[in-house]
């Protein structure tokens, strides 16, 4: 019987496995690199080992240091999250020879299915339909095609390629990607379905020769070959339900599975069934398939019991035959910014009506799987996953109007995250009816945009220069008792200025005696330099002759609440302020301002057609030199951050007149990393 269970993995999994141990009365022990010593995970673990270095390859890779620190706390059982080893047969081997019980399958089946290329050759003899794959790019005569990595998943390693003339270079960037998440650079080619949908079918297997199916996923929703919103059950009709369990089932039995495990499929237009690879883990969306079994299953627990030798219980009901659950994964990230990550200090992190973290809800609620609290520094070496937010309802339709409500509402504060899109994908007629694919997000640009209309950031910004005048008259040592912006030529008005996610905003406004707002104008500018880039909106009969009008009533103003009556409806605006950073969370959505200093200091100028670093991260290739003309959309250099790479291209046409970087160096966000001038 395992007693004190390590978990070889960081954050939001390490968090759900520790959830379960307590339940079960087990010991935890967390690893932790100097990155993660502050993380929640290691504050949750009964005892914690700390891993010296940030990077990964210095920590959650180092099977000599996982060890050692299972030796060290006295650990009986190591548990490897889903990630870094999880899926390395080297490190469950290594783990069952000194001893340990390992929480997962065989060594060899995990290096069975690990080689997928070998697993597509072994299923394909076990009957499990497959597609036409290929390892040497001459063999390549159709497009387009997929390049995968042979040693991992998770959209790491892999590149959709239309062209020929595309392959090789396709190849050697996701050799390059998998060997830096995975430490085996080997990649295939596999024929690539257009509009095809990505399901799979959970199971389990114990040590007693029984393999379970447990209902299908949806997985269809993905970026960058990532999934991002799941569901189950399966959009499927029941005939191809029941032919994706016989696939799966056959796949379990061909291996001997034990434990817990994935089996995915591609679905194509037509509903053809085609093997994509079997997951020798726990799925970062296995919540969806806990709250859609008919007992409320816990899959965490049921790993532990199969890795002790218990049996499975008998299986007396059907999967998916509790309601409907959907998943979204909240990643810092900037889908605007072709997904490029985020970093930086979650000052909030609020998500309203979550009903259990970590946990089984009986017919409908809010589930949270988090990584990160208010306070957590989410850092460039890893995943930019945050948390699961799931919810599950009688109906699909439902799950998704209570999930897209409660993202819509959530605080989020300090770190830029795809929170918007998701919201907006949940609430898109296409999504709602079904209609989806693994190109959706392609196809539906409009799913980019902000949750906060443009006409509405006038106000907010009106919203958040009130909270700040309340602030500072909150927090005067003197005349706290006269009213915000009180001054004795009441003519002259306030003026604030921001940054935000356009360019700089101005707001202008006036307060009588007694608080009351008289008029107010908020003028947008895109580029400060260009007079006709201006924007405005205000007051009517404010003295800049707005063009957008809101009759805008001051009902109440706070340092941390706004009220306003705009146009005769009363609308509520949160108000979070940590230093010059002001963030709002209103009706129509949230906005991040950075208040401007009134009397700004100089600063230096950088050199005209400077290109600064978006993030921190390693430079993995240089593709230009000094002195060699660009066009716009040429790619200049190959940054590596959150172990996915991130193509850095030319803005404009010229020649590259500064190359500060090379190949092999760190870089930080706002450092120069090249100089395109003028091509004269």
């Amino acid at each position: 019987m395992i007693t004190r269970l390590l978990v070889a993995n960081r954050g939001e999994i390490a968090r759900r496995v520790f959830a379960t141990c307590r339940a079960m009365g087990v010991q935890t022990v967390a690893v932790h690199s100097d990155a993660d010593a502050d993380a929640p995970f290691v504050a949750e673990a009964d005892q914690a080992v700390r891993l010296p270095g940030a990077t990964p390859a210095e920590t959650y890779l180092r099977v000599d240091l996982l060890l050692d620190a299972a030796r060290r706390s006295g650990a009986d059982a190591v548990h490897p999250g889903y990630g870094f080893l999880a899926e390395n047969a080297e490190f469950a081997a290594a783990v069952t020879d000194a001893g340990l019980t390992w929480v997962g399958p065989p060594a060899k089946v995990i290096a069975a299915m690990g080689d997928k290329l070998a697993a597509k050759a072994l299923l394909a003899e076990a009957g499990v339909p497959m597609l036409p794959s290929w390892t040497d790019v001459d063999q390549v005569t159709d497009f387009p095609v997929l390049v995968k990595a042979s040693a991992g998943g998770g959209g790491r390693g892999m590149r959709i390629v239309r062209d020929a003339a595309e392959l090789a270079e396709a190849v050697a960037s996701a050799r390059r990607e998998a060997a830096s998440a995975f430490g085996d650079g080997t990649v295939f080619i596999e024929r690539y379905v257009e509009h095809g949908r990505h399901v799979e079918v959970q199971i389990l297997g114990d040590t007693h020769g029984t393999v379970q199916v447990l209902g299908v996923r949806e997985c269809s929703i993905q970026r960058r070959h990532q999934k991002i919103i799941e569901e189950a059950p399966g959009l499927v009709s029941a005939e191809v339900r029941e032919r994706l369990h016989e696939a799966a089932e056959a796949a379990g039995r061909a291996v001997d599975y034990v434990g817990a495990g994935t089996v995915e499929f591609l679905l194509t237009p037509d509903g053809a069934v085609y093997f994509l690879e079997m997951n020798t883990r726990l799925q970062v969306e296995h919540p969806v398939t806990e709250l859609t079994t008919a007992d409320g299953l816990d899959l965490v627990r049921m790993q532990v019991l199969v890795a002790e030798g218990e049996p499975l219980p008998a299986q007396h009901h059907d999967p998916d035959t509790r309601g409907h659950a959907i998943e979204v994964r909240l990643c810092a990230e900037e889908p605007t910014q072709g997904w490029r990550p985020a970093t930086g200090t979650l000052h909030r992190f609020q998500v309203p009506g979550v009903d259990r973290e970590f946990g089984s809800i009986q017919r409908a609620g809010l589930r949270l799987d988090s990584g990160v609290v208010a306070g957590s520094v989410v850092s460039v070496h890893y995943d930019s996953l945050l948390a699961k937010v799931i919810a599950v309802a009688p109906t699909r339709s439902e799950a998704i109007r209570a999930l897209a409500g409660a993202l819509a509402r959530a605080e989020i504060h300090g770190v830029a995250t795809n929170r918007d899109l998701l919201v907006r994908v949940l609430r898109s007629p296409e999504f709602t009816a079904g209609e989806i694919d693994t190109g959706f997000l392609d196809r539906h640009p409009e799913v980019f945009a902000p949750l906060l209309p443009a006409d509405q950031l006038p106000v907010t910004a009106l919203a958040a220069a009130l909270a700040g005048a309340a602030h500072r008259r909150s927090t005067a040592p003197v005349l706290a008792g006269l009213p915000s912006g009180w001054r004795n030529v009441p003519a002259v008005g306030q003026v604030t200025r921001f940054t935000g996610p356009d360019g700089e905003i101005e707001v202008h406004y006036r307060l009588d005696r007694t608080g009351g707002l008289v008029d107010w104008s908020v003028a947008q500018h895109a580029d400060p330099d260009d007079p006709d880039g201006r924007r405005a909106a205000g007051q009517p009969g404010a003295p800049d002759g707005s063009a957008e009008r809101q009759v805008v009533e001051l009902v109440e103003a706070n340092p941390d609440r706004v009220v306003l009556d705009v146009d005769g409806v009363r609308r509520s605006y949160r108000v979070h302020r940590v230093g010059s950073e002001v963030f709002v969370d209103g009706p129509d959505g949230a906005a991040s301002l950075a208040e401007l200093p009134r009397l700004p200091l100089p600063t230096a100028e950088l050199a005209a057609g400077s290109l600064l670093a978006p993030l921190p991260g390693a430079v993995t290739r240089v593709h230009v030199e000094v002195g060699q003309r660009v066009a716009a959309g040429d790619l200049l250099l190959t940054l590596e951050a959150m172990k996915l790479e991130h193509p850095v291209l030319a803005p404009t046409d010229g020649v590259v007149a500064e190359l500060p970087v090379s190949a092999g160096g760190q870089v930080r966000t706002g450092d120069v990393l090249a100089v395109i001038g003028k091509d004269h």
